[in-house]
């Protein structure tokens, strides 16, 4: 297998890679819904400038929602995995989800939700409930009207507004109540966005647990599920434990989805992740096992993969995205490690090398070869030879 000489600290270590690893391939149904919240690929090649354009490769982008829904995955769309309002706008967001639900028509099962919020409504001083309500309901509306599922996301503008928990439960209690399906209510921790800090009125995660679900109960009807994104395995544990019949629970823990998924006793969580967009294949693989009810390799699959993403999503959280990319280049997913928003540069070459060998040791490198000639490439602009 190819050698590779990567940065270790403040040393050049000679490193080997292995073989990828073969995965169990299996069609759903499988005993957890999987979604993958999905990248876009940059258009590297567009006059831009690239701090303040998105211009997207949609050829690119929509061949990799592809890839996971062959793989038995769910695409959810437009979400903060795709840069959704860190680089990708809602005019792009609505481009993106109209083609990947065009594209999905040619996939029979194929399952896809996509990302409706406020992100058009800039958060200000002036910005009243009433106008975040009008924001979301466009976005509902927009996103019903092209045929598709809403994952109801977090709002910069309501955190910005909101003077109280009664606030957001008069937001989502009227946007719940003219939805046509049931929506997947996401909360997004302030890890991920710092702008969210202090969501469904209240700092403190249990209080403010506490209005999302008295939200939920009232209105369980109109949900299928929240995603909470805390990367606190036993705050997802106590709101699962506590949501009415019915509801799912979604996890969004990038640190602790298998234990999360796998489940105890009294239940378990399905699943809506970014770190599932660069380990599908290993994903695929583990919910195969588990629909035999083969938990040995379930972990077994998934526990090398736990290392590599606590590494992708390590603070600052919200450059995560980068990572996700990274490794789609590795293998051959796109062309380039170019990004929206040129948020390539948001993490350091240990950074990447230590990403490599994780991914390496997963074994998600699908051609060692490749990922090898392409790391030498990025070490080289850095001043490794």
């Amino acid at each position: 297998m190819p050698m590779i000489n990567l940065p270790n600290g403040g040393a050049i270590e000679a490193f080997s890679t292995s073989a990828p690893r073969e995965f169990p391939r299996a069609r759903p149904p499988f005993p957890r819904i999987a979604l993958a919240a999905a990248h876009v690929v940059a258009d590297p090649l567009a006059e831009q400038d690239p701090w303040l354009d998105a211009k997207v490769d949609w050829d690119r982008t929509i061949a990799f929602r592809k890839h996971l829904w062959s793989l038995g995955l769910g695409v959810a769309e437009a979400m903060d995995t795709a840069q959704r309002g860190m680089g990708l706008d809602w005019v792009g967001a609505q481009e993106l989800i109209r083609r990947s639900l065009d594209a999905m028509q040619d996939h029979p099962g194929a399952v896809m939700a996509s990302g409706a919020g406020t992100d058009h409504l800039a958060p200000g001083p002036d910005v009243t409930i009433d106008d975040v309500i009008r924001a979301y309901e466009e976005q509902c509306e927009a996103v019903e009207a092209m045929g598709g599922r809403i994952i109801l996301m977090a709002s910069r503008a309501l955190a910005k507004a909101a003077k109280s928990p009664a606030d957001y439960e008069r937001v989502y209690a009227r946007i719940l109540s003219q939805v046509k399906q049931p929506v997947i209510i996401h909360w997004l921790g302030e890890m991920f966005d710092p702008a969210l800090e202090g969501y469904w009125g209240n700092h403190d995660h249990m209080a403010a647990m506490d209005t999302a679900l008295a939200v939920i109960t009232a209105h369980a009807d109109k949900v299928d599920g929240v995603k909470v994104s805390l990367l606190d395995d036993q705050k997802e544990i106590s709101m699962r434990r506590r949501l009415p019949r019915g509801v799912r629970m979604y996890t969004g823990d990038d640190f602790n989805y298998a234990e999360l998924i796998a489940g105890d006793e009294h239940g378990h969580s399905d699943a809506l992740l970014g770190i599932f967009d660069p380990i599908a294949p290993a994903v695929g693989g583990a919910l195969a096992a588990l629909s035999h009810n083969d938990l040995s390799t379930f972990h077994d699959i998934l526990a090398p993969t736990v290392p590599l993403s606590r590494h992708i999503f390590k603070a600052p959280t919200r450059f995560y995205k980068t990572g996700v990319v990274f490794m789609a280049w590795l293998n051959g997913h796109q062309d380039h490690f170019v990004m929206v928003g040129g948020q390539q540069s948001t993490r350091s070459i240990q950074h990447f090398s230590e990403l490599f060998r994780l991914a390496d040791k997963a074994g998600l490198l699908r051609d060692p070869e490749m990922a090898v000639a392409r790391m030498k490439a990025l070490l080289a602009v850095h001043g490794v030879a």
